[in-house]
């Protein structure tokens, strides 16, 4: 493997940090980046824990992702009206 993928472990650290600062906000679109934020972090956790076969890592890195989206939907109003549109229209199809 590259050597370079060795070092994805500091940018994903950076980007946590980030995202945890930003998620505490008391502004709602400053906390809707750093739940972006934390997604970013998890993608970059995981090919990090993939190259040293970090296998605990990779797992809490889903669950957190999921946490991540939930986080996301309650803090962004137009991901919300988008999500119950599409579950409005897969209700009123059946």
């Amino acid at each position: 493997m590259p050597e370079w993928l060795d070092w994805l472990q500091w940018p994903a650290m950076v980007v946590t940090v980030l995202a945890a600062w930003l998620v505490g906000s008391t502004r709602s679109r400053k906390r809707v980046v750093g739940f972006w934020l934390f997604l970013s972090s998890n993608v970059l956790w995981i090919a990090w824990g993939l190259y040293a076969e970090a296998w605990a890592l990779i797992i809490v890195q889903l669950f957190l992702a999921g946490m991540n989206f939930y986080g996301l939907f309650r803090n962004d109003p137009a991901m919300r009206e988008k999500v119950e549109q599409a579950g409005s229209s897969l209700t009123s199809e059946s």
